[in-house]
């Protein structure tokens, strides 16, 4: 091999180590976040004293040390958490694509269960044709306005184990958390499969070894629904009326029966993926508005003022007609400012999730002066936002008035576009796609709960505002209150 070959070799061969060298003498001058000390392999040495399932506290007080940016390594993963509304709104919104990602999560690489659902799946072409379809299927106001009497019907279920749960109204003091998750899986169970079902399956969370199971189990759950859809939209076809008459004429398998993937042959969804994209529908709800259910009664139940003057608002909009309280939430002119600004203040004093689903920097990026590299895992500190004391006048303190006319609350941006404030639903370009219907589905059932009881506290159950890490921070102590009917 003579000289210029080998120059030639040597030159391919030192190309990749010197733009390393290159990349890492950049991100050395664009230094990433602060944060604890750490070493190679095992990350952060504070992980010896602490548990990396418990880091909320942690992270405050490292907050309080580092600044509103901080760098965490657990072993060789790298995560930046940020809890400034700013820089938060500068990675989200202005940056666009470049943190719209996901990181893998240890089901799929550990089980090799598709992320092809909306929340985590990459941000993609896949990505955009589903979440396109949800939103232009489901979530428009004129589908929403479809479900209304799926909305009535839940509302049904709701009041009836409420009142099963309590006693009619009697002495003891019912758990409430459990007919909250009920009603509200009962309605996006329909929503997704069009049918009514009266004891829905609930699938829960199982551990490492009983996650196959699970999953067979949704199989089980969902292939029969998905194929009485299919019987269903054959007959509609032929003129000819379905099945059951619990059936709606329109569900979110319905959708996904028509999608096509352009990219991929013009295929349709294997069973397996409307499966998992089913299972995505009520589970991405059902935790979150039960959790905010839960949050907003107990605030009522300790601010019988507010819940009053809640009441009277119902009252002087809708009576007693539970069917007129469901138009009004649906109604744009919004003809009950407090029952939203209740929703509102319960969502930025206690948003069910305390951070976003983690994002994923798809390139080096900077934010705030730091250095986001590519790969890292970025995570948004909703609660500490929401009550970030330099924004928000007393922000430990229920005030649904802030959200009126002259408070330090009124014309906020809940989808985070112009500035973020609070962003309970996530912001940019993996905002939460159902976020209006959302908020209508608390606004109706706070309505619908306090039109129909008043919420007291019980003397040995008293409210507290103690959080505990589950799927979503839900209150330690279970609300338990005494629930007197309004009427008879």
């Amino acid at each position: 091999m003579n000289n210029l070959a080998i120059l030639a070799v040597a030159g391919v061969l030192l190309l990749p180590l010197l733009v390393f060298l290159r990349d890492v003498t950049s991100r050395r001058r664009r230094r990433l976040p602060p944060g604890p000390p750490a070493v190679p392999l095992f990350g952060n040495l504070l992980w010896l004293r602490h548990s990396a399932a418990d880091v909320e506290p942690l992270l405050l007080k490292l907050f309080d040390k580092y600044g509103p940016v901080v760098t965490l390594r657990i072993g060789w993963r790298l995560s930046i958490f940020v809890a400034d509304r700013h820089l938060a709104h500068a990675a989200l919104v202005g940056a666009g694509a470049k943190l719209a990602e996901r990181p893998r999560t240890a089901t799929s690489m550990l089980l090799g269960v598709s992320e092809n659902i909306i929340t985590r799946s990459n941000y993609g072409a896949m990505w955009r044709l589903l979440r396109r379809n949800l939103v232009s299927h489901m979530l428009q106001p004129s589908r929403v306005d479809q479900f209304a009497p799926a909305r009535v019907w839940a509302r049904r279920v709701l009041m009836g184990k409420l009142r099963e749960t309590s006693g009619g109204g009697g002495g003891d003091a019912p758990n409430v958390t459990e007919a909250f998750q009920h009603a509200v899986f009962c309605l996006l169970v329909l929503m997704c499969f069009g049918e009514r079902l009266d004891e829905p399956a609930h699938l829960f969370r199982g551990r490492l070894d009983a996650w196959h199971a699970l999953l067979r189990r949704q199989k089980e759950l969902f292939v029969p629904l998905i194929e009485a859809r299919r019987e269903y939209k054959k007959l509609a076809s032929q003129g000819l009326p379905p099945a059951r008459e619990t059936t709606f004429q329109h569900s979110y398998v319905d959708t996904l029966l028509d999608v096509k993937i352009p990219e991929e042959g013009n295929r349709s969804l294997t069973d397996g993926e409307i499966v998992t994209l089913c299972s995505e529908f009520p589970n991405a709800g059902t935790d979150t508005t039960s959790t905010g259910l839960q949050w907003i009664m107990a605030e009522l139940v300790k601010n019988p003022a507010v819940q009053e003057k809640l009441y009277a608002e119902i009252k002087a909009t809708c009576g007693g007609d539970g069917e007129l309280l469901e138009r009004s939430v649906r109604d744009k002119d919004n003809k009950m400012p407090y029952l939203n600004a209740v929703v509102m203040e319960g969502l930025r004093k206690h948003p069910p999730s305390h951070t976003l689903l983690p994002h994923k920097a798809a390139e080096d990026m900077d934010v705030g002066g730091f250095l986001i590299p590519k790969g890292a895992t970025v995570n948004f500190m909703v609660a500490e936002i929401g009550r970030d004391e330099r924004e928000w006048e007393k922000p430990m303190e229920f005030i649904p008035e802030r959200f009126l006319a002259g408070g330090d609350g009124e014309g906020v941006d809940v989808t985070g576009s112009r500035e973020i404030r609070m962003m309970p639903f996530g912001a940019g370009r993996r905002i939460c796609a159902g976020l209006n219907v959302g908020v209508m589905h608390l606004e109706y059932f706070v309505g619908s709960m306090v039109m129909e009881f008043e919420w007291k506290e019980v003397a040995g159950d008293e409210v507290e505002f103690a959080e505990k890490l589950e799927f979503t921070t839900a209150m330690a102590k279970p609300l338990r209150p005494r629930l007197v009917p309004r009427r008879s």
